[in-house]
């Protein structure tokens, strides 16, 4: 038996609060809501993170994207707008090591998803309360 919450979840060891299965794809309800509406859509194999995909998995991402819009269709807000997003690893906020996408909706989704104070703590730049974003990067991303 697998460790994996989501691998639990598509052997039917644990029942999600599923809106949406096909052969590749898994989508349901996340526990621990961050928007009005949000659900996870993931891959029913196994793969890790973001950095464990490969060019023959092309397609199945595609097939994850598609899912996350017929999510947001489904649940009223694909016109108004949503956010679909992947965390990789745990800095990034990745817990559950099992690929999978978040799709967010049913408020406004400011960007960034960080605090500007954490933002200029990650560049090692104070914050001085004012704009975070003024049109260039910072030399310290090595962009």
């Amino acid at each position: 038996m697998t460790e994996c919450l989501f691998c639990k979840m598509i052997a039917g060891e644990i029942q999600p609060d599923t809106v949406y299965e096909t052969d590749d794809v898994l989508a349901f309800r996340d526990i621990n809501p961050q928007a009005p509406t949000h659900g996870l859509v993931l891959p029913q194999r196994h793969i890790a993170t973001l950095n464990d995909i490969g060019t023959g998995d092309t397609e199945l991402i595609g097939k994850l994207y598609l899912a996350a819009a017929k999510v947001a269709r489904d649940a009223g807000f694909a016109e108004e707008g949503y956010r679909a997003v992947m965390n990789c690893n745990g800095r990034a906020g990745q817990t559950v090591f099992h690929l999978h996408l978040h799709v967010l909706g049913g408020r406004d989704l400011n960007w960034t998803p960080g605090s500007a104070a954490s933002i200029h703590a990650g560049l090692g730049a104070p914050w001085d309360g004012g704009v975070v974003w003024a049109g260039e990067f910072p030399s310290q991303t090595g962009w």
